[in-house]
């Protein structure tokens, strides 16, 4: 599917626009939505979750700080080509850490409702600084 055709009618939160590119009314899939996710050079997302859905977040351009947990208080950035996994119900928050570029990414979730819970919730001033890394993935 083209850029041009993807579909800005699905739940937003601010500071992101989030494009439809696959769900069932546009592809026939039946248990994963997938979009584009684009937050302008500086700007930072409203703290929000997504409910039961895991989501896959592949940065294809610029740089994506994010921060989670439930007072924001842990932080990582990612670069081009990384995957970034979020679980169900995690608070978090999607920061551009570039003033001078977009931040561009595909988003890949598990299921087809678009659920986007906005939260008012303030972070902590200085989260901790924690590297993308797990238990198949270890610091060498």
């Amino acid at each position: 599917m083209p850029s041009d055709a993807l579909d800005a009618s699905t739940a937003q939160t601010p500071g992101m626009i989030r494009a439809t590119a696959v769900n069932h009314e546009r592809a026939g899939a039946e248990k994963l939505w997938g979009g584009t996710a684009r937050i302008h050079p500086g700007a930072r997302t409203g703290p929000h979750h997504h409910g039961e859905l895991e989501s896959i977040i592949y940065v294809v351009r610029g740089r994506a700080e994010m921060r989670w947990g439930e007072r924001l208080e842990f932080t990582a950035q990612a670069g081009p080509g990384s995957f970034i996994f979020v679980p169900p119900f995690l608070p978090h928050q999607e920061i551009n850490a570039l003033a001078d570029e977009p931040l561009e990414c595909v988003v890949v979730r598990s299921g087809q409702d678009p659920i986007v819970v906005n939260l008012d919730i303030e972070g902590v001033a200085d989260p901790e600084i924690v590297p993308w890394i797990d238990s198949t993935h270890p610091v060498a």
